[in-house]
Parts: structure tokens; sequence; C-alpha cells
């Protein structure tokens, strides 16, 4: 299990891929208030992110088309700050297990969609939402 007892800096880009659970949540839209820095998600999804499948639909050319799309880097898997609680890098940085349902355990890319770990059919495309109204879709059900 080459995530176990090893640096994130040390993985290989192939395994920091995998390392992600294709769960869709870091694909949200976050609102953090400027004086306590909470971060809330809203279920205000990425414009390129496929609500059903939580994949990407433009993975390669993501940052260029999306200017506010996250690069996980080790760094932010340590402050877990932009991060929800379930998310694989996060809970290496910290040394835990990854969850049973994880695709690294279960053999199946689509696990954390399947077993219902994901934001699969919950979300809104951001093209359906006036970016001044995305406070009006803060949830409460991704746990961070």
């Amino acid at each position: 299990m080459f995530w176990q007892q090893r640096e994130l800096e040390d993985f290989s880009p192939d395994e920091w891929e995998q390392l992600c659970d294709g769960c869709g949540k870091c694909c949200l839209h976050k609102l953090e208030d400027d004086q306590s820095g909470e971060v809330v998600y809203t279920r205000v999804a990425c414009k390129l992110l496929n609500s059903y499948s939580c994949r990407c639909r433009d993975y390669a050319n993501r940052q260029r088309k999306v200017k506010q799309c996250i690069q996980v880097t080790p760094e932010m898997a340590r402050s877990g700050n932009s991060l929800p609680s379930t998310c694989a890098y996060r809970l290496v940085a910290q040394g835990l297990d990854l969850p049973d349902w994880h695709p690294l355990l279960t053999g199946n890319r689509d696990s954390a969609v399947e077993q219902g770990h994901s934001v699969a059919g919950l979300v809104l495309d951001e093209e359906y939402v006036h970016p001044d109204g995305f406070d009006e879709h803060i949830i409460n059900w991704v746990q961070v």
C-alpha cells in the first residue's frame, strides 16, 4: 500500500492521482467567512464536474478553463481547511487510514459514487446559479 508510511511529497504523479477518491467534494464552490475564516460548502459544482460520475469533463485543461480550480498539494492536505474531512489526501496527511469504500481498497474506480460517498446527483451546475446567490445553496451534508 504505497500511501502508507510515506511523505506526500514522495508520491509519483500517478500515485498522487490514484489517491483521489473521486467524491467530487473538492469541486463544490465554498464560501469563506472573512472574519472567522470558516469555510462552508455549497451544493453548487464547478461547470466541468460531471455531477453523476463525479469526474471532471476536462481534467487535463481544468486549471486553464476554471481559474479557481484547486490543485491539491501536500500543504493543502496538511492544513485541511480546503478539503473535506473524508478526503484521502487529508486522511493520509494526518496518518489516518483510508475509508473502506476508497477505490484503492475496493479496486473499483467508482466505489465512492456507488457507495454514496460522493456528491453524485446532489449538486447544481454553477451555470444555473448566479454567483451572488451561492450563499443560498450552503449545505451541511458534506462533512468538513
